[in-house]
């Protein structure tokens, strides 16, 4: 790998890891497409650490209220709100390790992550649906200040999903979120709180097993790190932003196009699986 497809692989990570179209395909298609090898785990582990700390930067305030808050129990709206993270991650965390043997093998593989684009995408355009209904009952759509422990361990369950490659993390929590009946935007904010711990944790486990053969390994998964991290900062924003003023719809017709062509290179044999 070279430096400059490097920071081409870090910058298509974080375009693709906090928009709810899954990084694993886009790294799968833009390594199939120009030709390179497809980023091993010890690189995908370092560059995904990096990106997510731009989020814990875009949300450094909420994160030492909630970490202050989660010291003194669950007395405040901060600290019930930190344990209600931290339970979200029980289920992506007991699955990641119970299922670990077919996430990194016989699941990854371009029929799998197409499956999941297209299967996500559904179900995405079924929760806008019911969002829509609401809207025309006149109910209102719930903040972050308004959640509950069932929403932090439903959203959690729905986290899970992202353990199968193609899912994406956000795609299916913001999914989840809508269904509980959040705002889009809260449900994006509540999403990226939340994959804050499992993220992490998930590095930490990653990396007891980073192995690098070269220097230059090393300084391309940095470059890479730091591409994401610039880049992954500006799509938190954008995507919060977006989300205030869009429905995911977007979304899901990009998801829907991506499944399909990725199943169609497999089929004519110029993707292989």
């Amino acid at each position: 790998m070279t430096l400059w497809q490097a920071i081409v692989l870090g910058v298509v990570q974080a375009l693709t890891e906090f928009l709810p179209i899954s990084s694993i395909a886009h790294m799968q298609l833009v390594s199939a497409v120009c030709g390179w090898k497809t980023p091993d785990a010890a690189f995908l582990a370092v560059v995904q650490l990096i990106a997510y700390v731009a989020v814990l930067l875009y949300f450094w305030q909420d994160c030492v209220q909630i970490t202050r808050g989660a010291l003194r129990g669950v007395s405040t709206p901060e600290g019930k709100l930190g344990w209600m993270l931290l339970a979200a991650t029980i289920p992506i965390g007991v699955l990641g390790v119970l299922l670990r043997h077919h996430i990194e093998g016989n699941w990854r593989t371009v029929p799998v992550i197409a499956s999941a684009l297209i299967a996500l995408a559904i179900v995405l355009a079924f929760a806008e649906w019911t969002e829509w209904r609401r809207k025309q009952r006149g109910e209102a759509l719930r903040e972050l200040r308004e959640l509950g422990w069932r929403d932090a361990i439903v959203v959690g369950c729905w986290q899970a999903l992202a353990l199968i490659p193609g899912a994406s993390r956000s795609g299916s929590t913001i999914t989840g979120g809508l269904f509980l009946g959040m705002k889009r935007d809260t449900a994006a904010r509540f999403s990226f709180l939340m994959s804050l711990p499992a993220v992490f944790a998930a590095g930490v486990f990653e990396l007891r097993k980073l192995h690098f053969s070269s220097h230059t390994d090393v300084i391309n998964a940095l470059a890479a790190g730091l591409a994401a991290f610039v880049v992954g900062y500006f799509v938190v924003a954008f995507l919060l932003g977006f989300l205030r003023r869009h429905t995911t719809w977007v979304f899901i017709i990009y998801r829907l196009a991506l499944g399909s062509i990725l199943l169609a290179l497999v089929a004519t044999g110029r993707l292989t699986p």
